[in-house]
C-alpha cells in the first residue's frame, strides 16, 4: 500500500486485521525511535480514564493521559512541542520532542505556562525489539505513513483518528473506516 519506511517521527497505522489485538486494535502510533536495536512509539488515540492530576498530586490541572502501549504501563511518558521550556528533551522530528525535566513540567503546568495543546502524557509505551517491527510490517500488521501534522499531532483528537487515516488511505480501507470496532458484536 505504501513504500514509507519506519523512521522516528513517522506514524504506524494498525491494519484492520489487528482486530484481536487488545493493545493495538485501531491504533495510530507515533514512532519516537527506530534503529537497529528496536523501536519505541506512543499510541496517540487511546485516551485513558485518568488525568495527570489523578496520578501526580503536585499537578493541579487535569490533562488527559493516554495509553502509550503495553510496555511499562506503570511509568509515565510524555511528548511535547516546547523544548525551549523543558530541558533535556529529545527531538523526535518536526517540532515534536520526547521527555525532559519532569519537575520543570510540574511547575510549568501549575503556572499555566504550558497547556494541554503543548504536551501529551502516556502510561506505557509501544516497543519492538530489533527486526520485530520489520516482521510485523512484512506480515501486514501496520502501515507506515508520514506525520503530516508535524507538531500539531499533539492536538489531534483521538476519537476518529484511525478512521480518518483509513479514509485517507482509500481503496479497500474505505470499507473498514465505518466498520464496528468489534465486528463480532455486529
Amino acid at each position: 500500500m505504501t513504500d514509507v519506511k519506519p523512521k522516528k517521527g513517522k506514524l504506524l497505522i494498525a491494519e484492520p486485521a489487528l482486530t484481536g489485538d487488545v493493545s493495538f486494535n485501531r491504533s495510530v502510533v507515533l514512532l519516537a525511535e527506530h534503529n537497529d536495536e528496536g523501536s519505541v512509539g506512543f499510541i496517540l488515540n487511546k485516551p485513558l480514564e485518568y488525568f495527570i492530576n489523578d496520578l501526580i498530586n503536585e499537578i493541579s490541572i487535569p490533562f488527559q493521559v493516554y495509553n502509550g502501549g503495553p510496555v511499562e504501563q506503570d511509568n509515565l511518558y510524555f511528548i511535547h512541542r516546547v523544548p525551549d521550556l523543558i530541558a533535556n528533551s529529545i527531538e523526535i522530528s518536526d517540532g515534536i520532542y520526547w521527555g525532559g525535566d519532569f519537575e520543570k513540567i510540574i511547575d510549568l503546568i501549575n503556572q499555566k505556562t504550558i497547556c494541554e495543546n503543548d504536551i501529551r502524557f502516556f502510561l506505557g509505551y509501544s516497543g519492538w525489539s530489533s527486526l520485530q517491527l520489520d516482521q510485523e510490517l512484512s506480515s501486514k500488521s501496520w502501515i507506515v505513513v508520514k506525520n503530516d501534522y508535524e507538531s500539531d499531532i499533539i492536538n489531534k483528537s483521538a476519537d476518529a483518528f484511525w478512521k480518518e487515516k483509513m479514509l485517507e488511505l482509500g481503496g479497500n480501507y474505505l470499507l473498514w473506516s465505518n466498520s464496528p470496532e468489534n465486528p463480532s458484536l455486529n
